[in-house]
């Protein structure tokens, strides 16, 4: 095994706009929640063992055995040939060698292949947070090798009973099989990761539940799988920044609320199972101090009651029907607690992103806080404020807590107020913000995401993801998840180009006239060279006026997401039948023809070489002559 020293991570371009794509690529999205996840607290430790960017592990397997630091707990692991072959005898056996720290935040990945099977629904692992020893219980981000199977990919969780948990599952883009490199990756953040199917984000969790201690490691079920090219990297703790080729975080504005009455735990549920992330909602105290959810300052729009939330005890505003106003199926509905909302989301999964409404005291702010605690869900919640104040008291009391600030236009530098206020979002107007896109990459080069609100447009949302946005408060979150769905599956922008003739390693001679075929797509521009000069795309070769051997042809389309290249490299070949055609199609004198066939028919190539040297430019043309003669001779060394 490799042990790198730190370096400092990684940052790109955009693909859509430039530098205002620009990242820290070390820092990714790993938000999701699903409707059948049941999460817990996240353990908070996250020794310091590395740092951001750095590759803790780095295996190919050279040496021929198992690297120093791989525990094989079970089953049978050896190195061959350069790969690491796992097997599990049966389906009952859930195989798994170890390695690795343990890490908050980090990139596994590996090129894993199913070399044989007991059945498709076989499986191999990677492993998220596993005791060193293989003792449960253990998270693993799963691939059967029927990967397009609806369960083809998988987040769970082997309990201390020996029992699954799986939380999440999806369909791959396509099928791994038997025989084939795929590769995947898994990108964590405390309790949330995402999935990646080469190279694709194929889903999502927010259900992890994270160990003091668990390392890495990798796991087979009833087959034999080979791994290769294992790494893990440590990444940045922000993981709200969404790397390219991944869809926005959905964000639910106050609940489901274009579904439901908002701010309820009904909105919650409508929105939790349509697939969003996270759910944003509205906190204010009630007269007694109780953090309430709701929105207004007054209680008058959304229940059936009148005043001011701040003037009403918490026994008063429990009284209130809070949904009636929105339609006869939701009778009864009641404006929950903050402590029932972060309750709720504990047991059913689902992530907070809470605004403190309006100017809070510290004290105040120290009771959303005590109560975030309480429910155990310090390591799943968001702050969000108009109310810098807010913000600084939310810092000084839990620093470990993500803040983002609020705000309706742009401040003249997003950039120093996100460090004077150590946020870890900057979150505009979305209307505000596509005014001036270009705010978005500093904050992005400062490590800070970006959260738009409160966009509910396809056309809105396509706009968004072009200037790099990361997120999305909408009230559509069923419709902006369904967006995100094709934005996953559609064809990539990126531009590709093939030389598709002459096809590489072709084998021409001079009766042959190719000519140079190129497919791109996704390309405003190609350029062709040959030999290093300029060529173009459907020229015919004159092979009568290239040298016999080996020839390149060199393509590079360039588009608005990046610039693609090929390469194709014939060989011109010698043959009798090549020169005969070459003597008939030179332009030399009927006579010159008729001696020069006449000492190719009877293989007088040494002859035939001497005859086009002395009659270059003279019953030959010179450009010509040449060509003959030099093929000639090479026959005559044959």
């Amino acid at each position: 095994m490799t042990v790198l020293p730190a370096s400092p991570p990684p940052r790109r371009a955009g693909s859509r706009l430039g530098a205002l794509g620009t990242r820290a690529a070390a820092s990714v999205a790993a938000l999701a929640v699903t409707g059948a996840a049941v999460a817990v607290a996240v353990a908070t430790s996250s020794p310091a063992t590395a740092e951001p960017g750095s590759v803790v592990v780095s295996e190919n397997f050279s040496a021929g055995s198992l690297p120093a630091g791989w525990h094989a707990v079970d089953g049978t692991w050896r190195v061959e040939n350069g790969r690491l072959y796992g097997t599990s005898a049966s389906s009952s056996e859930n195989n798994k060698i170890t390695f690795g720290r343990h890490l908050n935040d980090f990139r596994l990945e590996a090129t894993m292949r199913f070399e044989s099977v007991s059945a498709a629904t076989r499986w191999a692992s990677l492993g998220i947070d596993v005791p060193a020893s293989g003792a449960t219980p253990w998270w693993i981000a799963t691939m059967r090798s029927g990967t397009t199977a609806a369960n083809g990919l998988e987040f769970a969780q082997r309990t201390t009973a020996n029992a699954w948990v799986v939380t999440n599952t999806a369909s791959a883009p396509s099928a791994a099989g038997t025989g084939r490199d795929v590769r995947v990756a898994v990108e964590v953040h405390g309790n949330q990761a995402r999935w990646i199917f080469d190279g694709r984000e194929a889903m999502r969790t927010s259900s992890l539940q994270r160990s003091a201690d668990g390392v890495q490691g990798l796991f087979v079920n009833g087959a034999t799988v080979s791994y290769d090219d294992v790494t893990v990297t440590e990444l940045a703790p922000n993981g709200y920044l969404r790397p390219e080729g991944s869809p926005f975080t959905v964000i639910a504005h106050r609940g489901a609320s274009a579904a439901a009455p908002e701010n309820t735990l009904v909105a919650q549920e409508i929105a939790r199972k349509g697939g969003a992330d996270w759910i944003e909602n509205d906190v204010q105290p009630s007269r007694d101090g109780i953090p309430f959810i709701l929105h207004d300052g007054t209680v008058d729009r959304t229940t059936d009651g009148t005043g001011n939330i701040r003037d009403l005890t918490a026994a008063q505003i429990k009284a209130l029907d809070a949904g009636s106003w929105f339609g006869p199926q939701y009778v009864g509905e009641r404006v929950p607690t903050l402590a029932e909302q972060l309750a709720d989301l504990r047991t059913r999964g689902g992530n907070l992103l809470v605004e403190i409404k309006g100017r809070h005291t510290r004290d105040e702010v120290a009771t959303i806080i005590q109560v975030i605690r309480d429910e155990q869900m310090m390591g799943r919640v968001f702050i969000q404020s108009f109310e810098v104040d807010a913000l600084k008291y939310t810092y000084e009391l839990a620093p470990e807590l993500p803040l983002g600030l609020l705000r309706s236009t742009l401040d003249a530098d997003p950039v120093a107020i996100a460090k004077e206020l150590h946020l870890t979002a900057y979150n505009p107007d979305g209307n505000a913000l596509l005014a001036k896109p270009e705010v978005v990459a500093p904050l992005h080069a400062a490590g800070v995401a970006v959260m738009a609100w409160t966009m509910d447009s396809a056309g809105l949302w396509q706009r968004l993801e072009r200037i790099g946005t990361d997120a999305i408060i909408t009230n559509r979150a069923a419709e902006l998840v369904g967006w995100n769905s094709a934005f996953v599956q559609r064809a990539s922008a990126d531009p590709t180009v093939q030389i598709t003739s002459p096809v590489n390693g072709a084998r021409l001679d001079r009766a042959q006239s190719p000519v140079i075929a190129v497919a791109a797509t996704n390309a405003d521009t190609v350029t062709v060279t040959l030999d290093g000069k300029r060529s173009a795309a459907g020229r015919k070769l004159d092979l009568a006026r290239l040298t016999a051997g080996r020839h390149t042809i060199t393509t590079e389309a360039t588009g608005p997401e990046g610039t693609a290249t090929a390469t194709s490299t014939f060989t011109v070949t010698v043959s009798q039948a090549g020169l005969g055609y070459l003597i008939l199609t030179s332009g030399a004198d009927p006579a010159a023809v008729t001696a020069m066939t006449t000492k190719l028919a009877h293989a007088q190539y040494a002859e035939l070489a001497t005859y086009a040297d002395r009659q270059a430019g003279k019953l030959v043309p010179a450009e010509f002559a040449s060509v003959i003669a030099g093929d000639a001779r090479t026959l005559a060394l044959k």
